[in-house]
Parts: structure tokens; C-alpha cells; sequence
């Protein structure tokens, strides 16, 4: 991929976790519907991004109070610690958003703002509670490049997935930065793991055979 449609893309990310912000005081979602069940995954990540977000808080009152008497410095450096703070927040706030849904005949999983997944309940093969603790390839969606055996795409949550999806057929997987992957097996985090399975369980065996069942696809969000 170009160095510019990197840039692009690491660009769109960053717009999408300042607007979870913005959403996350608003007490909003990104994406559910009505009817459509939302299937949370941030709170395994919570306790270390809000402590991360303190120890920011904290480093930047002590620069802030060690450079005063250097205004052109401090302000610099107040600018660097106060947009960390908001990066940090940022990454919980896209988790809190952007939850999982399950509805309308879709699978939708999400990794914040970075990435994201749908999958037709027509197309999945098996589901079930699995914890497990990730891979960094597979976190990546890099288990396996296009064209070889289908690997595995993780969207794990605290350094572990707790939900494997198994599909009838591989589908691609786009990175952050654009690198694609084939991939069989999905794996994922949610904050109640045996409901989130039993819920999938119920779609697909109400599912119907539709457009939608031989479609799948992975894309930033």
C-alpha cells in the first residue's frame, strides 16, 4: 500500500475516535439500531486505560509545572500531553461506542475505531465460548495473506478473545493500514461472552438463506 493511503487511513482513524469522544459524553452509540442488540466488550480494557489516563494526567501537571518558566516550551508540551490524554480516553471511548451488534441477519464485530467485520449469520459454521489469549499477527488480521490457507483474525479486548467464530467459507480481512489477510476462523472479546454466543446461536437458527449469505467482508470502519 502507498505511503499516502496509509497516511489517509491513519488520518480517518483519528477523526473516528475524536468523534467516539464526542458520542461517549453523549451517552450514544455508533451504529445500533433499534432492535438490534448491541454486545459490549470494553469493560476488560477499562481499568488500564483509565489508570494509563491518570499517570498522563499526572505527567503532565509535573512538565507543565518543570517548564513554566519557559513559556514556548511549555506550551508545546502542554499541547503533546493534554492531546495523549485525549488518545488515551479516545480508545475507550471507541470501545464503549462501537460495541459489537447482532441484528439483521449480521454479525457485526468491531475493534474500536481501528477496524471492522460483518458477517452474514448465514455464513457462519459454528460459535462458541473459547478464551483464549491473542496473537500479535492474528490481532493484526495478518494470521494468513490472501491466497494461502485461511488463518485467523482476532478482535481481542485486554490481550484475549473470548468468542470463536467459525465460517462455512474464508473471508478477507483489511488491517488498519490496509494489508489483507484470508481468513477462516474470527475470534472476539465480549463482556459476556456465554450470552453473546447464545444470542448468535438464536440468529442463525432463525437465519434464512438470502443475498446476504454468501457475503462477507472486513474494512476499517
Amino acid at each position: 500500500m502507498s505511503r499516502g493511503g496509509a497516511l489517509r487511513r491513519l488520518a480517518a482513524h483519528e477523526g473516528r475516535w475524536l468523534v467516539s469522544l464526542v458520542w461517549w459524553v453523549a451517552r450514544r452509540r455508533i451504529g445500533v439500531a433499534p432492535g438490534e442488540r448491541a454486545l459490549g466488550y470494553a469493560a476488560a480494557q477499562a481499568a488500564f486505560v483509565y489508570g494509563l489516563a491518570f499517570v498522563c494526567v499526572v505527567e503532565t501537571v509535573g512538565v507543565s509545572v518543570l517548564f513554566t518558566a519557559e513559556p514556548v516550551v511549555h506550551g508545546v508540551l502542554l499541547v503533546l500531553d493534554v492531546y495523549t490524554v485525549l488518545m488515551v480516553l479516545g480508545l475507550q471511548a471507541a470501545a464503549v461506542t462501537r460495541p459489537h451488534v447482532l441484528g439483521a441477519g449480521v454479525l457485526w464485530l468491531r475493534d474500536g475505531a481501528r477496524r471492522q467485520l460483518r458477517i452474514p449469520v448465514g455464513r457462519i459454521a459454528s460459535v462458541r465460548y473459547d478464551l483464549r489469549f491473542s496473537r500479535s499477527e492474528a490481532r493484526a488480521g495478518d494470521a494468513a495473506t490472501e491466497g494461502t490457507a485461511a488463518g485467523v483474525a482476532e478482535f481481542a479486548v485486554g490481550g484475549q478473545t473470548s468468542v470463536t467464530v467459525e465460517l462455512a467459507e474464508p473471508v478477507v480481512v483489511v488491517g488498519l493500514l490496509g494489508r489483507r489477510a484470508t481468513v477462516g476462523t474470527v475470534r472476539f472479546h465480549a463482556d459476556d461472552p456465554r450470552a453473546a454466543v447464545r444470542a448468535v446461536r438464536e440468529a442463525m437458527a432463525g437465519a434464512d438463506d438470502g443475498p446476504m449469505a454468501g457475503r462477507a467482508s472486513v474494512t476499517p470502519p
